[in-house]
């Protein structure tokens, strides 16, 4: 596998995922079921797995695979990894509320260094080139060719009138809290991975997460953000944030542009 190869399977394999996931989601109804660990899931977020988890299988059937829906790969451990959120955002999903993603990352010795982030409902897609660097692509989303893209960067960020993003869904006194050691311009919620997007293209400098994440809901997103310039780092101690876990459980973590004169805990 090589960075050439990987990146346009990837991207296809997300587009291709976020039709089914779009037809569902304008159906007039759709199943929702709850699992073990009583989050949601939805037959969108199954067939989004499905085609996502058999393309990359057929590309490289010797890379490890880590996928939110799929428990028996949980249990796999290794230093380089494809890891899946086919449908991040489903309770976004679930009320219709348009901020979900498509999720596809390669880790690499404990550091996403590939991604792609679609948001279909949102006509939204921010992925790496083979060179590492983060793009955001508009126009049709055609499986098959690239079109028109644009290279996005972190702000130049102003300590004093910082743009912070939040979750959408999980967004606590807490992580409020900690918001409020900063000087806020505004801040805006947003579901899903896309946080990670709107601070690569310098829409916010700042995304706190004190809350409970997996790693497949935060690599592809992660992705894109260190090749736009951005970090994540542990909420703790501000170590750089790694992958390949044990139970692919995150800590708390900050994701922003580093200009952004981080505040202790």
């Amino acid at each position: 596998m090589t960075y050439e190869n990987l990146v346009p399977v990837i991207r296809k394999l997300a587009i291709e995922a976020g039709a089914k996931i779009m037809e569902i989601y304008n159906s007039d109804d759709f199943d929702v079921k709850v699992k073990s660990d009583d989050s949601p899931v939805t037959e969108a977020d199954e067939a989004a797995d499905a085609l996502i988890s058999a393309g990359l299988r057929a590309a490289f059937p010797d890379m490890m695979l880590v996928t939110e829906e799929q428990a028996a790969s949980h249990k796999e451990r290794g230093e380089t990894f494809l890891i899946v959120d086919p449908l991040d955002g489903t309770k976004e999903f679930i009320h219709r509320r348009g901020d979900f993603t498509v999720n596809i990352a390669l880790v690499e010795k404990g550091v996403p260094t590939r991604g792609v982030v679609y948001a279909p409902a949102r006509q939204r897609m921010f992925f790496t080139l083979a060179d590492g660097s983060a793009v955001e692509e508009t126009g049709a989303f055609d499986p098959e060719t690239i079109g028109e893209t644009r290279a996005i960067r972190v702000a130049e960020s102003d300590n004093s009138a910082l743009m912070v993003v939040a979750s959408k869904s999980h967004r606590d006194q807490a992580t409020d809290d900690y918001i409020n050691k900063y000087s806020v311009k505004d801040s805006k919620s947003a579901g899903s991975s896309l946080k990670f997007c709107l601070v690569a293209t310098g829409e916010a400098d700042l995304y706190p997460r004190v809350g409970r994440t997996m790693e497949w809901d935060t690599a592809a997103g992660h992705a894109v953000l260190a090749g736009a310039g951005g970090k994540v780092v542990r909420f703790d101690d501000h170590s750089p944030l790694k992958y390949g876990k044990e139970g692919y459980a995150n800590p708390f973590f900050i994701a922003y542009a580093p200009a952004v004169e981080l505040k202790e805990a």
